[in-house]
């Protein structure tokens, strides 16, 4: 679809958002609802991301402690998804009582899908599916990007005044020049898949755990492949395989490692899928559904302006940039499988983004928003979940189209215009800056 200020042969956009998921999508729309000429390019054939292609599809978390903390535009898709399909919110009041993970949203993939699409095309924006970006160069002197696109039909050059980076592999700032930071172990990806053929009140669960240790002594199954690590088989049994296998070993921040990632994860289900029908009551077991990717929990972070940290984030600090909250626990899968290491937040905390995290050093008109932000392993497995980055995209949205339609940096822009536009939209933005002593102490180490 072309917008009105995509047709000329060589178009100018105000600002063009590299990847359509839970952070790109809302980038775009908020930008394009503020006024600003945007084009959206996704890889694949399908917005979402981590909801529809990783078919991780319960979006959360918008509420801490029974108060909502995030909403905007995110918010609004995951529920009018939730409507469509005639499903009931979660009892936010009932926190005390639910898991963390009980108080994320659970939506329909393929209404989820549809609706997204009509979210961006509907503010504006134009939209390039199946497209990726080959090359980001930015003109110091006039101050304007020039973004080259791998299409189906060749590559296409176009400029645009702000880049934003949603790629959730920091994709469009490495192309632009600007450093990253790779952590030496990353966590374990998940393949989303949807397991039937048995009856699981059936089944004799010692018995299948007690085959599964055998398996792993004789090397037919890897540790790694169930999790958690107590009651691995028992887990995913019951969950019908859902978000319960780990494909470790794997780094998906390039093509080719993304490729080995998805070849690695299928060769997991196919070692699954053969234990478990030698197994008595599994006979027929069988795969009724996979999701299209293998989710990917962690590749790359931005070298930022500021890099919260994993104290900062349990801590709930607040800064005077902050934009918006984050709110989930420390959540970290253990890079070798067979578990996850999960910290919950200091009494009241409720953390906060610094919009200096979303803006890579030394970079001009760029911002980034997703589980790229400038963050430690320990704040960023919590930050990359779906709610916190539609958050920060609702504000790389809000910020680029100001920047964009203002023909000035990121920088200059006043954060109380940011703030104000971002309400405008339906947004939460945190109430009270930080005063420059608590910031100070923010940052201190524990």
């Amino acid at each position: 679809m072309k917008s009105a200020c995509e047709t000329s042969p060589f178009p100018f956009l105000d600002v063009v958002v590299i990847g359509g998921g839970p952070a790109g999508l809302v980038a775009a729309t908020q930008a394009a609802r503020a006024g600003a000429c945007v084009l959206l390019v996704e890889k694949s054939g399908i917005l979402g991301g981590a909801t529809t292609l990783a078919g991780v599809a319960s979006p959360g978390l918008f509420y801490a402690r029974g108060r909502q903390i995030i909403a905007g535009i995110g918010w609004e898709l995951a529920t009018e998804a939730l409507r469509m399909c005639g499903q009931p919110l979660p009892d936010f009041s009932d926190w005390k009582n639910l898991r963390h993970w009980e108080l994320a949203l659970r939506v329909n993939i393929p209404v989820y899908a549809a609706l997204a699409d009509r979210l961006v095309t509907r503010s504006g924006a134009a939209l390039r599916l199946h497209t990726m970006l080959a090359a980001a160069d930015y003109d110091e002197r006039h101050a304007f990007w020039t973004i080259r696109l791998c299409q189906k039909d060749g590559l296409k050059t176009l400029r645009a005044g702000v880049l934003v980076d949603c790629t959730g592999d920091a994709n469009a700032v490495a192309l632009a020049g600007h450093r990253l930071r790779r952590n030496p172990e990353l966590q374990p990806g998940t393949l989303a898949l949807h397991a039937g053929g048995y009856d699981p009140a059936r089944l004799d669960y010692p018995a299948l755990e007690a085959a599964f240790a055998s398996a792993v002594a004789a090397g037919t199954l890897l540790r790694s492949d169930f999790y958690p690590a107590t009651t691995p088989v028992t887990q995913f049994l019951r969950n019908r395989g859902v978000n319960a296998m780990h494909v470790t070993g794997i780094d998906a921040a390039t093509s080719e490692g993304k490729t080995g990632a998805e070849l690695a994860a299928r060769e997991t289900l196919l070692r699954i899928i053969l234990f478990l029908r030698a197994q008595p009551g599994l006979e027929n077991f069988t795969v009724e559904h996979m999701s299209s990717e293998c989710g990917i929990r962690e590749t790359v972070t931005i070298e930022a302006e500021h890099r919260v940290s994993g104290h900062e984030y349990a801590s709930g600090c607040a800064w005077e940039d902050s934009l918006c909250h984050s709110y989930f626990p420390i959540d970290l899968h253990n890079s070798a499988g067979g578990g996850v290491h999960t910290r919950p937040l200091e009494a009241g905390a409720v953390p906060t983004v610094p919009l200096r995290a979303q803006l890579p050093s030394g970079s001009r008109r760029l911002i980034v928003a997703g589980r790229i932000i400038g963050s430690d392993r320990e704040a960023n497995s919590a930050l990359r979940v779906q709610a916190t980055a539609m958050a920060t995209g609702q504000v790389a949205g809000a910020a680029a189209a100001l920047a964009a339609t203002r023909n000035r940096d990121i920088r200059a822009i006043p954060l109380t215009e940011i703030r104000a536009l971002l309400r405008a939209h339906g947004a939460i933005v945190p109430d009270t800056p930080a005063p420059p002593s608590e910031e100070a102490t923010c940052r201190e180490s524990p």
